[in-house]
C-alpha cells in the first residue's frame, strides 16, 4: 500500500516543504489553505515511510476531520495502526471502510494479515472464502493466492494444493500457482491428482512447458520413470532453456540405470545453469557405475571445488580407489572425508577395509569398533567388526562379540555363520557344523559369507553335504 518513493518522485522539495508548513497550520489551527485528499495520502506516506508512525496516525485523523467518507485514507489508517500492532484498532478502521465500500480488494486483503498475525487462520480463512464468490478474473486469482497462502500458514498443505488447483481450473497459464503446485503436490503426497489436473491443463494448452514439467515431477513423484521423461522430453522440447527439466529428467534416467543418457541430461544443465556441485556429484555418480572411475573422480572433484566441505564426496572418491584396489589412495580420501565428519559411519567402514587390505589390521579393527558406537544397532556394523576380528585371528573375540551382536540387533543368520568359521578355527567342528546349519536354514544364499572367508571348508564332505542338503531344499 505504501510507495518508498512516492514522496521523492511526486514532489519538488519546494512543493514538499509547503505541505508540510501547511499541515503544521492545520494542526494548530491556523490554517491558511485546505489540503486535498492526495495531500494528505502524500503526507500520511510521507511520515510513515520516515518511521514517524505517530505523526502518520495524527495525519490519519486529522484528514478524516475533512474527508470522512474517504475510503483511501481509512486504509491508510488501517495500514499503519497494523504496522504498529494495534490489530483491534486496524479492524475498528476496516470496519468503516466496509461500510462506505463493502467489497475492497485492499480492505480484504489487509483484513487477512491482521488475523494471520494474531494466528486466527480460521477468520483469515472464512474472510477470504466469504469474499472470493464476489469477484472475478485477476482480483480473484489474488484473493485465491492469499487463501492459498493462508493455509500454508495454518499447516493445512492439501488445502494448500486444492486451492492452487481451483486458481488453474480459472487460470491455466498463471504462474505463480504452475509454480507452486508442483511443491505441494510433492509435499502433500497428491502426485496422482497433480497428474490429473496437468493432463486436463494440457488439453487446452499443450505447449505450456511449465505443466509439462510439472506433469513429470508428479510422475516422478509416484516412481514412474518413463512417463516423467516423456514429459521432461515435451517440455524441453518446447522450452530448450528449461534447465531444472534436464535435472530432473537425468535424476529420472538414474533412476533407471539409464546412465549414459543421465550424463547427457546432467551436460545440458550444466551448459544452461551455473555450475553446481550437486550436478557435479551426479556425473560422478554416473560414471562410477559405467565403472569409468577415472572420469567420475574428475567429477567429484569439481563437485569439491564447489563445496570443499563435502564428506560424502571424499567418501565416493575413496569407494572409486577402492573398487580399483587402490588401498593407500582410498584410505587417504577416507581419512580426509572423516576430517570432516567423524561420524561417517561409511566412511569409517571404508578405511577400515583399506586398513586391513594394508595389513595394518588393529588399526582397522579401531575404525570398526568406533562406527559401531556410533550406531551400535546397525547389523552391517557388527558384520565388518567380526570380519575383522576374524581375519586378525581373533576368535575367542569373535565368539563373545557374537552374542553382544545378538543382544543388539536379534538372531541373524549371518552371526551363524561368523560362528560356525570361529568355531571352525578352534578346532570344534561339531560346534561348527551345527551353527552353519542354523545359518543355513535361515538363510542358505549367505552361505557365501562363510565361503568367501575360508572356501577351503568346502574340501570338508560333513559341510558340502550339508550345504548341498540345503540347496536342494531351497
Amino acid at each position: 500500500m505504501f510507495n518508498d518513493d512516492f514522496w521523492e518522485e511526486d514532489r519538488d522539495p519546494g512543493t514538499h516543504a509547503e505541505l508540510l508548513r501547511a499541515y503544521e497550520d492545520m494542526k494548530n489551527g491556523q490554517s491558511s489553505r485546505l489540503l486535498e485528499e492526495d495531500d494528505f495520502e502524500y503526507l500520511i506516506d510521507y511520515f510513515f515511510q520516515n518511521n514517524q508512525e505517530t505523526e502518520a496516525l495524527r495525519a490519519c485523523e486529522l484528514s478524516q476531520s475533512y474527508y470522512p467518507f474517504s475510503t483511501s485514507l481509512l486504509l491508510m489508517q488501517a495500514e499503519v495502526l497494523f504496522q504498529a500492532q494495534r490489530f483491534g484498532q486496524a479492524i475498528h478502521a476496516l470496519d468503516a471502510v466496509d461500510k462506505l465500500s463493502g467489497n475492497m480488494m485492499e480492505a480484504i486483503l489487509l483484513r487477512s494479515d491482521i488475523y494471520l498475525s494474531q494466528f486466527k487462520f480460521e477468520q483469515a480463512i472464512q474472510l477470504l472464502n466469504d469474499k472470493i464468490p464476489f469477484f472475478e478474473g485477476p482480483e480473484k486469482i489474488e484473493l485465491l493466492l492469499e487463501l492459498s497462502d493462508v493455509y500454508d500458514e495454518h499447516e493445512d498443505y492439501e488445502s494448500v494444493f486444492y486451492t492452487l488447483a481451483r486458481i488453474l481450473e480459472l487460470s491455466p497459464e498463471n504462474d505463480e500457482a504452475l509454480h507452486k503446485i508442483s511443491f505441494w503436490a510433492d509435499f502433500s503426497g497428491l502426485q496422482e491428482q497433480s497428474v490429473a489436473i496437468h493432463k486436463k491443463i494440457l488439453d487446452r494448452q499443450p505447449f505450456n512447458a511449465l505443466a509439462w514439467f510439472n506433469l513429470g515431477t508428479a510422475w516422478q513423484g509416484l516412481k514412474k520413470y518413463i512417463e516423467a521423461i516423456e514429459a521432461y522430453e515435451y517440455c524441453v522440447a518446447i522450452d530448450e532453456k528449461f534447465e531444472t527439466a534436464y535435472r530432473n529428467m537425468a535424476d529420472a534416467y538414474m533412476r533407471l540405470n539409464w546412465f549414459e543418457k543421465a550424463i547427457e541430461s546432467l551436460e545440458k544443465n550444466l551448459e544452461l545453469g551455473k555450475p553446481e556441485d550437486v550436478i557435479y556429484e551426479a556425473m560422478g555418480h554416473c560414471f562410477e557405475k559405467q565403472k569409468d572411475f577415472h572420469k567420475a573422480r574428475h567429477f567429484y572433484r569439481e563437485a569439491l571445488r564447489l563445496n570443499p566441505a563435502d564428506d560424502t564426496v571424499f567418501y565416493r572418491i575413496g569407494e572409486t580407489y577402492s573398487k580399483e584396489q587402490e588401498w593407500e589412495k582410498a584410505a587417504k580420501s577416507y581419512s580426509k572425508a572423516l576430517t570432516l565428519n567423524k561420524e561417517n559411519v561409511a566412511c569409517l567402514q571404508g578405511l577400515g577395509n583399506c586398513l586391513l587390505e594394508l595389513g595394518a589390521g588393529l588399526e582397522a579393527l579401531t575404525c570398526f569398533l568406533n562406527a559401531l558406537s556410533i550406531k551400535p544397532n546397525n547389523k552391517g556394523n557388527w558384520v565388518a567388526l567380526l570380519n575383522a576380528l576374524y581375519r586378525n585371528e581373533c576368535y575367542e573375540e569373535m565368539l563373545q562379540d557374537i552374542e553382544a551382536a545378538r543382544d543388539a540387533v536379534g538372531d541373524k543368520a549371518d552371526f551363524n555363520y561368523f560362528r560356525a568359521l570361529a568355531l571352525f578355527a578352534l578346532g570344534k567342528s561339531k560346534e561348527a557344523l551345527l551353527s552353519l546349519e542354523d545359518g543355513l536354514s535361515q538363510s542358505p544364499q549367505k552361505v557365501k559369507l562363510l565361503l568367501n572367508l575360508r572356501p577351503e571348508l568346502l574340501q570338508r564332505k560333513a559341510v558340502s553335504n550339508l550345504i548341498a542338503k540345503y540347496k536342494r531344499k531351497k
